[in-house]
This record gives structure tokens, C-alpha cells and sequence, in this order.
């Protein structure tokens, strides 16, 4: 496997240099090989949410180095960051986010729209294609008031894959949707993975779900606090 992502000793600290000056990452040693599906867990508090911010290049780090794709990500200005944030990495998030007056077809092309100002002809076939391969083919020209939760958040997984991103961030990616819902969502994110070998790194409260990926991440006060494939019994 090659490397996509490498943190060494990464610090993220807020209102630093004041007197409520905060860390909430210690530290950080951490590599993601592509074609990873791991999960990241931790109580509440743990930095899990700040991580995800750091590796999804919205927030910058404090100290320490983060490499993505061979660059490192301190180097890089803030047209930079935005570029490697498009062209890299995908998002799904706990609430999907999709644009409401806008159809299935057109919230999958939305990284398109926004990255050339137009969707071509090739753009609206891949866009369809990956409808299709979440199970949406009927449901193109709806509008997300007409779809479920779940299809709604296969719509989001979609539009996450429009740009063939290297790395997938899926925060909570279930979290607002019903067991078996949430178990359709999960499953489609497995096979996506296993058909196109993209990286997913998966942040869950569901130890069971923890339990369906390769290798569970735990995150403690900010620290890692265990590293390694899941346990039999899942983790909590």
C-alpha cells in the first residue's frame, strides 16, 4: 500500500497565545494507506471532529506536519488548501446537505459546477453513473424533499465521488438516519470501497459499525489511544 496521508507529532490548539488558549490535539503520529476503511472513534470531546478538520484541510494545524498525497500541507496557501481540498478529498457528513431546489442528478454534479462554472455532457454521464451505482437511477430528476433519508444520504455519497477524490471523510455518516437505514448507507460505502479501492476514513459513535471496518482508530483527550483492527466483540 502507498501512503496518503502521514501526521507526525500534530498539535491543534485554538485562542493560542491567550490566556483560555486550548490544545486539543497532542501530538499526533498517524498514517492512512490508500485503500484503507477505517474508523475513527472516541467519547465526546476527544478531538475526533477537530482531526477531521485538520485532515479535511478546514482547519490548519498548530504544529507538527501533515502530509497529503506527498505534500505538505504547511506548505501549501490558502488557493492551495482549496485546491487540494477539491481535487483530494471527498465529504459526507451527518446531515447530507444537498441543495433542495435542486435535482439528484444536479447536487452530484455540484463539485463539477463549482470547480469548472459548468457541467459538461461527460460530467452529467458520470454523475448518472454514480446515481446508478448507489441505486438512484430512477431517481435522478427528483428533488431531496421527495427522497428519503437514506436516499438522500446515498445522493450525498454520490456527489462526495464526483471528483474521484483519494480520500473520502464520512463524519457521522449515519448518525441521522434508522438502524436499517443506517446499515443500507454503511454497506454502500463498504462496496464502493471495495469496487473503486477509495480510501474511506469513517468517523462513528456506532460500535458496530466500528466493528464493519479494517481498523478502528480510538481517540482519547486528544490522543490516540489505541490503533488496530476491531475487536471481535466491536469497541464502544
Amino acid at each position: 500500500m502507498s501512503e496518503l496521508v502521514l501526521l507526525s507529532t500534530l498539535h491543534k490548539a485554538y485562542n493560542v497565545g491567550q490566556p483560555n488558549e486550548i490544545e486539543v490535539l497532542h501530538g499526533l503520529d498517524l498514517r492512512i494507506d490508500r485503500g484503507e476503511f477505517a474508523a475513527l472513534i472516541g467519547p465526546s470531546g476527544s478531538g475526533k471532529s477537530t482531526l477531521l478538520n485538520v485532515l479535511g484541510l478546514l482547519e490548519r494545524s498548530s504544529g507538527g506536519s501533515y502530509t497529503l498525497l506527498g505534500e505538505r500541507v504547511q506548505d501549501l496557501d490558502d488557493d492551495g488548501l482549496t485546491r487540494m481540498r477539491r481535487d483530494a478529498l471527498g465529504f459526507v457528513f451527518q446531515f447530507h446537505h444537498l441543495l433542495p431546489a435542486f435535482t439528484a442528478l444536479e447536487n452530484v454534479s455540484l463539485p463539477v459546477l463549482m470547480r469548472d462554472g459548468r457541467v459538461a455532457a461527460r460530467d452529467r454521464e458520470r454523475a448518472r453513473a454514480l446515481l446508478d451505482a448507489v441505486g438512484l437511477a430512477a431517481a435522478m430528476d427528483r428533488k431531496p424533499a421527495q427522497l428519503s433519508g437514506g436516499m438522500q444520504q446515498r445522493v450525498a455519497i454520490a456527489r462526495a465521488l464526483m471528483l474521484e477524490p483519494a480520500l473520502v471523510l464520512a463524519d457521522e455518516p449515519t448518525g441521522n438516519l434508522d438502524t436499517a437505514s443506517s446499515s443500507e448507507v454503511f454497506a454502500l460505502m463498504r462496496r464502493i470501497h471495495q469496487d473503486a479501492g477509495t480510501t474511506f476514513l469513517v468517523v462513528t459513535h456506532d460500535p458496530r459499525l466500528a466493528a464493519r471496518c479494517d481498523r478502528v482508530i480510538e481517540l482519547v483527550d486528544g490522543r490516540i489511544e489505541s490503533d488496530g483492527p476491531p475487536s471481535p466483540a466491536g469497541h464502544g
